[in-house]
């Protein structure tokens, strides 16, 4: 059993989600609400074991597949376990996700439809691996990486492309 957090007199008050999981056209399997969510509506934690980015690189070496996540602290990875970890990326997603006193939730952007796929945009960063994006959105942008990392990567590649080109032309003068 899930559940979502809506905002009450009682602050703990909790209403359940249900959330399946099932095969996606995006990527594997996905999940999915059998009811409807409302927008803000925190859907399910991204839950599971704290590690260290070290840790992370130990386990998954060589592992095209993972299902990590980053806290805004830098020092600590969530190596993802259950229904949170099971959400595919969309570039126009239907969730955002939230750090909230060290969990992480994954909230309804907008109004959800049962029967719909929870969709959040991954906003990879740190990598140089491909990452291609098969959210099939009028939106899609091609990656999962997000749009900074790429302008980052960008201008990455135009400096060696410029010191490359230097490097060429004083060859050829000498």
């Amino acid at each position: 059993m899930f559940f979502a957090f809506r905002k009450t007199l009682h602050s703990c008050e909790i209403i359940d989600v249900p959330l399946v999981v099932r095969p996606s056209p995006i990527h594997s399997v996905g999940v999915y609400t059998t009811t409807p969510i409302h927008k803000g509506t925190r859907v399910v934690e991204y839950d599971g074991p704290r590690i260290t980015p070290e840790e992370a690189d130990r386990r998954y070496e060589g592992v095209s597949r993972t299902y990590l996540y980053g806290l805004e602290d830098g020092k600590t990875i969530i190596d993802g376990e259950g229904l949170g970890a099971y959400l595919n990326h969309s570039c126009d997603p239907n969730c955002e996700i939230d750090e909230i006193k060290g969990r992480v939730w994954i909230f309804a952007l907008r109004d959800i439809a049962a029967g719909e796929e929870l969709l959040w945009d991954y906003n990879l960063y740190d990598d140089e691996d491909p990452a291609p994006c098969y959210c099939g959105s009028p939106k899609c942008r091609g990656t999962m990486y997000s749009r900074e990392w790429m302008a980052k990567m960008r201008r990455k590649a135009a400096r060696k492309e410029k010191q490359t080109s230097l490097r060429g032309k004083a060859v050829a003068q000498s």
